[in-house]
């Protein structure tokens, strides 16, 4: 189970590579991606009640404000740690146990990220980005403790998607 270490006294293990990540990749939108992303919301919210899918309808329309509130707030930067006995994302302590394994997609300039799989199946992907930190020295310490994900080429459908789509 992660541990709050703010809350909880958790002996992190030495610190071998930190750096300082945002919460998440605000992208540069301009007045023609809201107009047509607009326009697409309210054509799917106007199916939705069309089609008396009302709660399709409530979920387009909160989807829209939320990356419109997103957008007003400028994201938060969050602390990462590597140690030689966990992963330290936020305050957040994960030790090694508690991940599966872990993969490097490096593709400048598009995509340069760490993702880390935990071992529970229904918590999701953790996605870091390396800015430009070398993946090597990371793999080779990472290594050590987890299996590294070879099979793991390409970025993420969702990832491609969310950075195409600006969202």
């Amino acid at each position: 189970m992660p541990k709050n270490i703010l809350k909880e006294d958790v002996n992190i293990g030495e610190v071998q590579y930190e750096w300082t990540v945002k919460e998440y990749e605000q992208h540069d939108r301009n007045k023609n991606w809201y107009v047509i992303m607009g326009m697409i919301g309210i054509a799917l919210a106007a199916y939705g009640v069309i089609t008396a899918n009302y709660l399709f309808a409530l979920i387009t329309v909160l989807f829209g404000i939320i990356l419109f509130m997103q957008d007003m707030v400028a994201p938060m930067d969050v602390y990462f740690a590597i140690t030689n006995t966990g992963v330290v994302i936020g305050k957040t302590y994960y030790r090694y146990s508690e991940l599966s394994n872990f993969w490097v997609i490096y593709n400048p300039p598009f995509t340069k990220n760490l993702y880390f799989s935990q071992s529970n199946v229904l918590k999701h992907r953790m996605q870091i980005p390396l800015y430009d930190y070398d993946p090597r020295p990371l793999r080779e310490y990472l290594a050590q403790f987890l299996d590294e994900d070879l099979d793991q080429e390409e970025e993420p459908l969702s990832d491609r998607m969310s950075r195409l789509l600006k969202i």
